[in-house]
């Protein structure tokens, strides 16, 4: 398998679903593709089949140096990439209707969905602190 491909085309598959949430946030089609559970569930799908490939391989995850040798493996370290492409889109989507309830200004969560897209927790981080602000509640 060429792997390289395979990480080409998993990063591409997002960016239709990153580029509705940034440029048309209320839009139908982002409601329908990007906000609902269909990203997630191929990409879950697509990552048990990553998980199914490399399942049995030399390492784990019981120490650091185990998680080395795991991640040594292409497949892994695949199904690793896969793991925050799934998690940060799930965020930023959640971060988009979050906001939209709470009548925060989506200009001000986009460089909160861009940080997200290149830096998952930095972008949550300040999603969370700039809506506190903006709330002035705590989730709970």
């Amino acid at each position: 398998m060429d792997w390289e491909v395979v990480f080409k085309i998993a990063n591409a598959s997002v960016l239709p679903a990153w580029f509705l949430l940034v440029f048309f946030p209320t839009h139908d089609v982002t409601r329908k593709v990007a906000q609902s559970y269909l990203y997630p569930m191929l990409l879950g799908l697509f990552y048990l089949v990553l998980m199914v490939h490399s399942f049995g391989g030399p390492g784990g995850m019981d120490s650091l140096q185990s998680l080395k040798v795991s991640f040594g493996m292409d497949a892994v370290l695949m199904l690793g990439w896969v793991h925050y492409l799934v998690f940060d889109l799930f965020v930023g989507a959640w971060m988009v209707r979050d906001a939209q309830v709470n009548h925060i200004a989506h200009w001000k969560t986009v460089p909160c969905l861009l940080l997200t897209l290149m830096a998952g927790p930095v972008g949550l981080l300040i999603y969370l602190i700039m809506r506190w602000f903006a709330v002035r509640k705590y989730m709970l």
